[in-house]
């Protein structure tokens, strides 16, 4: 057995885990900067930072606590080196280094990106490769071939904005508040998802996205149209969002000959992504897979299943390993 203490700080979540043999989660603790942030209508890099320096050595002992382990049962310390806020990453790559020195145990190297990609297989074991997996979140938007863990390919991702970056500066502009993914999606089960015909951008050309015209569209229609319901403005946003998430992910499945679809990131949470991605899947043939709301956002859980997959793949990453900010998949052993 080889139980793995993963550690998540690479944005504005400070995450801590054990998780024995890559798929048996111990714990998984995980304190959110949310309230900290909301002021601002997004993640303030600095503040980030300090708070996980803060924040992380509780949530590192109550992670072990409630797995019931102590350091001599720790066999290895993971961390989320990339992508992310170069600040928040180093705070949770200093601290994994640190103990994996002082306890005399390998240090692992984990790309958050490969993470999310994980925790599908996290939690539905039985999940048939080659998969399609549509990551969603606030930085990221790809489709990504998972012909098995370790191996990927990069089908299509985002010219611009993240679908998650285009929920939050619309909410942030019709006042909704930060996240604004959970907003819109609050909102938009009140309202008529056909009453604006917002843009689908891209939506027959490829596997790649663009939401920055999408989101300039709606404040644009919105100054027009002042009086606008906000919930109508809400759901045919949404509906723009997930039509072309789910059409782009079909096409992908459809030319890989994929057995099935995983969502992953934190947008995998909006309900109404669930739900198509769901009916598409069925009238596809498809397996599909949705991600617990638990799984969907930032965690160590995904981090300390990688790590042994990449332990027993590629064995212990250097300490003199460093993180990066702008590190893309599949990350070097």
């Amino acid at each position: 057995m080889t139980t793995i203490l993963g550690i998540e700080t690479s944005c504005d979540e400070t995450a801590a885990a054990v998780v024995r043999d890559g798929h048996d989660v111990l714990s998984s603790v995980v304190s959110s900067q949310v309230d900290l942030h909301a002021r601002y209508g997004g993640v303030v890099p600095e503040l980030a930072s300090r708070a996980h320096v803060q924040l992380l050595t509780p949530v590192i002992a109550e992670s072990m606590v409630e797995a019931g382990v102590g350091e001599n049962d720790i066999d290895a310390v993971a961390a989320t080196v990339g992508p992310g806020l170069i600040g928040s990453l180093l705070v949770g790559v200093a601290a994994a280094k640190a103990m994996a020195l002082v306890w005399g145990v390998p240090f692992v190297a984990v790309n958050h990106l490969e993470a999310h990609f994980v925790a599908a297989f996290l939690e539905e074991p039985e999940l048939r490769p080659p998969l399609v997996v549509l990551l969603v979140s606030g930085g990221h938007t790809l489709l990504v071939e998972v012909k098995e863990i370790g191996h990927y390919r990069v089908l299509g991702g985002t010219i611009d904005d993240a679908a998650g970056e285009a929920f939050d500066k619309v909410a942030r502009y019709l006042g909704l508040g930060y996240p604004g993914g959970p907003a819109i999606d609050r909102e938009a089960a009140k309202g008529d998802p056909e009453a604006i015909r917002f843009p689908r951008a891209m939506l027959d050309e490829g596997l790649d996205f663009s939401f920055s015209g999408l989101k300039t569209s709606v404040i644009n229609y919105v100054r027009k149209h002042p009086d606008v319901s906000t919930v109508d403005v809400c759901a045919s946003f949404q509906q723009a969002v997930v039509e072309v998430l789910v059409a782009k992910a079909r096409r992908a499945a459809r030319e890989i000959g994929a057995a099935g679809m995983a969502l992953a990131g934190g947008v995998a949470a909006n309900s109404q992504l669930r739900t198509h991605l769901l009916d598409a899947c069925e009238a596809d043939g498809l397996q599909a897979f949705l991600p617990s709301r638990a799984m969907c956002t930032d965690n160590a859980a995904m981090v300390g299943a990688a790590a042994w997959y990449r332990l027993r793949d590629h064995g212990p990453t250097p300490l003199d390993a460093g993180a990066d900010p702008n590190l893309r998949i599949p990350l070097t052993a």
